[in-house]
Formats: C-alpha cells, structure tokens, sequence
C-alpha cells in the first residue's frame, strides 16, 4: 500500500501549456500590429493560426519564435519568459522556418539539414557519429536522402520546404513553428508538406503551431484554429467551432457556406461573394 492515491476514474490529466502569449503587444515603430493577445499552446497540439492579410499572424509568430520582442506583455516557453532564456536552450526546444527562408548559394541539401545540429554543438562537444545518424535519419524521414548531395537552391519549391523541415527535425525540437509553409507552392506539393507535418505531429509527437492562408487546409490538418482579425484574437477552438458563416462574414467580410470535406468531414468554406 502507497500513500499516492490512484487518480479517480473519467479523470484527464490537463495538458501541458509549452508556449504562452501573456498580455502581448507587438510592434513596429510606431505602429502596433498585435496588441493584449493571450494564447496558450499544449504539449502534443496542431494549431493553425487563420486571418487575412495584414492582421498579424505572421508578427505572432516571430514573437512566439523570439525573433521578435515585444512592446509589451511577454512570450513564455514551458513557464519561463523566452526573452530570458539563452538562445541555446531555445533552440533546443523550439524551430521556427519563416516564409520563404533562403540557404546559402550552393549549399547542399545535407549540409543545411546538418546545420540543425548546431544548437548542440559546443567546443567540448563537437560533431559526432551521434548528429552523422541524426542527420541521415532527417534525410531519410523526409524523403530526401537522394538529394542530399544536391544543392538547396536547384530543388523544386516543394522539396526546399522539406529540405528545411528536415534541418527542423535534426534539430531535435519537440516544438514546430512554420510560417506559411505552403506558400508559392501548386495543390500537391501544399498537400505533400502538410502531410509530412501532420506526420511530424502523428507519428513523432511534435508540437505544431502553423500559420496558414487557406482555410480548408487549415481545417484538414489542424485540430485546432485561431482566427485573428486586427491584430487581436477572435476565436479558438477546433475547426468547426471556428468556422462558422459568421465567423467568416466578420473576419473575412466573405459570404460563404460550410459543408462538410467528402474526404475527411472537416467543415470546408465555400465561397459565395465578397460582402465589401
């Protein structure tokens, strides 16, 4: 007999919070972009962040991923504020790929995913077998082991994505920032990056924290959205919950109707008319 009690029967343990926005407010200059946002992101998450241009969901990311400090309020990862963390520890923790991120001219695929490893590096502890097996392993889950001698820059649009989303993965990080990973990209390699996130989430537990613009997609994948409009959050919750005619009438200013996806049974928007 212990002196720990067994946990009552039906009850859930609450997950835990990784990454927290307290009271934030984001700027440039002058201009706020962001302004009293409070957020929360548990472990184990897939959260897609939906708005329309210009509303700040970009900004919120650079913020959650410290590249971006704030006006006011603070970001906080697993209960410390981020801003006073050191940067190697971040990294440890978190990966943040911004939109369209660029790799030196000729460098190949192997040696950017590579690069992942740098976090864990130090002058006593230098490159090992250890990130050698890690790397490959990055290649191989992504699909790109036959292209890593190839340079970054002559790979087709879809396979850079994978390309950085490997670095990510050798990088070791349980927490996944991408900022519209799907951009510039035609339907199937949009779908062929999303699944291999999804995977990262389903099969490798990573927590997953998406800025996206298409709203189908983002239903798809997610499990849970947040819409934001002005710089503030209007909704959280789970895809149907959040896609909603007035939802889309208010943050979009778009007439549309909600069916059911044939595929999957997520809610998918369909377009009526823009309503101004």
């Amino acid at each position: 007999m212990t002196d720990t009690a067994a946990p009552l029967l039906g009850t859930t343990r609450k997950a835990r919070v990784r990454l927290a926005a307290e009271h934030l407010r984001l700027a440039y200059d002058e201009q706020v972009v962001v302004d009293d946002l409070d957020l929360e992101l548990t472990e184990g998450s897939f959260t897609a962040i939906v708005g329309p241009n210009g509303c700040g969901k970009s900004t919120l990311l650079r913020a959650l991923g410290r590249l971006l400090r704030p006006s006011a309020g603070q970001v906080l990862l697993d209960g410390r504020a981020i801003a006073r963390t050191p940067t190697r520890e971040v990294a440890k923790v978190l990966g943040l790929l911004p939109q369209s991120p660029l790799a030196p001219e000729g460098l190949t695929v192997a040696d950017l995913v590579a690069r992942g490893r740098h976090p864990h590096q130090s002058w006593l502890r230098q490159w090992s077998r250890d990130d050698e097996a890690v790397v490959a392993e990055a290649l191989e889950w992504t699909d790109l082991a036959g292209l890593a001698d190839r340079p970054v820059d002559a790979l087709s649009g879809g396979q850079r994505q994978r390309a950085w989303i490997s670095m990510a993965l050798a990088q070791g990080t349980d927490l996944l920032l991408l900022d519209e990973p799907t951009t510039y990209l035609d339907l199937a390699h949009q779908i062929d990056v999303l699944e291999l996130v999804a995977r990262l989430h389903d099969e490798r537990g990573r927590t997953v924290v998406v800025v996206l613009h298409d709203l189908n997609l983002a239903a798809r994948y997610a499990h849970r959205l947040v819409a934001m409009k002005d710089g503030a959050l209007v909704a959280s919750g789970t895809p149907a919950e959040v896609l909603t005619e007035p939802l889309l009438a208010d943050v979009f200013d778009l007439e549309a109707r909600i069916v059911p996806d044939p595929v999957v049974g997520t809610p998918m928007v369909v377009p009526v008319r823009r309503l101004r």
